[in-house]
């Protein structure tokens, strides 16, 4: 044995299994609060969840589909796609269902993102987004916005050859901002097509604006765009984790190669199905938001407290940077009395509470909280 090989120490083994670089990076994601003191009302405005709750044709279903819980559900959730496809004038074939939107915007990453790629997206956008990105090995680049709105300019300035994933938010959460359709025509014309285009509209049923488009026209005129979609909003379906894609057939076909065989749930695709059928329950619940949206932003605003403009079925408050005025003050105010807001300084607004539009009740309940706050703040 030569004395250089005596002289190098061994290499020391593992002591237990690594994981892929970025993965420990990643932030665990926090949903919002949903508890209230012990003997006061909870009125839960932090999540954004429908005060309507699902439709009965939905718990029907659900509760049918229940009695079968023994069965493998269709692996291809065919009866919920052919749905939505019926309600959205799609081809069936051209929709991918999965646990909740956040399941196919990781599969998406999963499938176009490798390590040295970059995914794109908004200074407050989704927190998912961040997080698909990290775990697929991928860089994530921030655009700053413009007035809490995403920048196209800013957005492109960002792209380069390694830029493989953009998320886009419209509207976005937390914000309830949009771009309208001519300007997420002009980011897309902007892209590579390397580049894969993902348009997030998870809050679009609420949008009234005449400008705004969820994205379908675009995902049928290209083949690097993909819109998707949630059951968990409008359709009062959170807790059964259901969400879309729609997409060119060459992302839809990579999806299903990669995505679980039975990734839905068969009550899930039953309580969907009647869900999207419904359409009654979803009118009512689309024209409660629109009034009382504009209500919760007047009043809000009368208050001296500013408010984002909003699309979708929240308002964002920003508060005063004044002792005992702050978003943090506001909301411990407002938790004492049953009222959970959303704090959002994960999302680089730590002055800001995200408040999800409720019931009239809840809603008036949180006007009359908030003049209580800023009077007994005002006096110190």
């Amino acid at each position: 044995m030569t004395r250089s090989a005596r002289s190098t120490p061994p290499l020391a083994e593992p002591l237990a299994p690594a994981p892929r670089a970025g993965a420990l990076a990643i932030d665990p994601y926090v949903p919002g609060k949903s508890k209230a003191p012990e003997g006061v009302r909870l009125h839960k405005l932090s999540s954004n969840e429908t005060p309507f709750g699902p439709s009965p044709r939905a718990i029907a279903a659900f509760r049918e589909a229940a009695g079968h819980l023994e069965v493998y559900p269709d692996g291809t959730a065919r009866a919920l796609r052919e749905a939505i496809a019926r309600a959205h004038g799609l081809d069936p074939a051209r929709v991918v269902c999965g646990a909740g939107s956040d399941e196919l915007l990781s599969l998406l990453a999963a499938a176009y993102v490798e390590p040295g790629d970059e995914g794109l997206f908004t200074e407050h956008g989704f927190l998912v987004y961040r997080i698909a990105i990290l775990a697929a090995g991928g860089t994530p680049v921030v655009a700053p916005e413009t007035s809490l709105t995403a920048d196209v300019d800013a957005l492109l300035e960002r792209v380069t050859e390694r830029t493989r994933i953009v998320y886009l938010a419209n509207p976005n959460n937390p914000t309830g901002t949009y771009l309208p359709e001519d300007e997420i025509r002009r980011l897309h014309a902007g892209l590579p097509k390397t580049a894969l285009l993902v348009l997030d509209a998870a809050y679009a049923e609420y949008v009234r604006a005449n400008d705004y488009a969820a994205g379908i026209e675009l995902v049928d005129e290209a083949e690097n765009v993909v819109m998707t979609r949630t059951f968990s909003k409008v359709y009062g379906l959170a807790s059964l984790r259901i969400g879309w894609l729609y997409g060119p057939p060459p992302v839809v076909d990579v999806l299903n190669r990669i995505r679980g065989p039975f990734n839905m749930s068969g009550p899930a695709i039953a309580a969907g199905a009647e869900a999207m059928a419904d359409r009654g329950h979803i009118d009512v619940a689309v024209a409660h938001n629109a009034v009382w949206l504009e209500r919760l932003t007047d009043g809000v605003r009368s208050l001296g407290l500013e408010v984002t403009p909003s699309v979708a079925n929240f308002v964002l408050i920003h508060f005063p940077d004044e002792p005992g005025r702050r978003a943090s003050d506001a909301d411990a105010y407002l938790t004492a009395r049953g009222l959970v807001l959303r704090a959002v300084g994960a999302y680089g607004l730590p002055n800001a509470l995200r408040m999800t539009v409720g019931s009239e009740e809840a809603n008036q309940a949180v006007l009359a909280a908030l003049s209580d706050f800023m009077k007994a703040s005002a006096h110190g």
